[in-house]
């Protein structure tokens, strides 16, 4: 696999049940937790996640409403498209896990009209999470 650029693009997604978010994004997609903050109980303020073929994302807690900037991001509200050669290993991992299938593994074309293999699926809080073989346009 080449060697991929920092990620310069960063979703930003809260949760109520960060605990679960990590879960769910690291054990069972297979996102690598880069940093996890914590508050003085026990609550994500701020985790940065790598997708080994490239790609970040930050969570933090739906609580910590202080920011004037993110701190009305409401939990539920996102969707991210991730890249991967291996759709159907996620979904198995996320079926196993239980995590609700939108659309399970088939090939597709996106409005670019490229053939693509994808599924989605909706985590526990609402988020979309759309995992397809489709690297953009070049």
């Amino acid at each position: 696999m080449p060697e991929n650029p920092p990620a310069s693009v960063w979703p930003i997604l809260h949760y109520r049940d960060t605990t679960g978010a990590l879960h769910l994004l690291v054990d069972v997609l297979g996102f690598r937790a880069a940093l996890v903050v914590r508050d003085d109980r026990g609550d994500i303020v701020h985790a940065e996640l790598r997708w080994p073929e490239g790609g970040a994302v930050v969570f933090g807690s739906a609580a910590h409403t202080e920011s004037a900037v993110h701190g009305g991001v409401q939990p539920g509200a996102g969707a991210s498209y991730v890249v991967t050669d291996d759709v159907d290993a996620v979904h198995e991992r996320a079926e196993r896990a239980g995590v609700e299938v939108v659309e399970p593994p088939n090939e597709t074309r996106f409005g670019s009209g490229v053939a693509t293999r994808a599924c989605s699926l909706r985590d526990a809080e609402g988020n979309v999470w759309t995992f397809g073989t489709y690297r953009g346009a070049s």
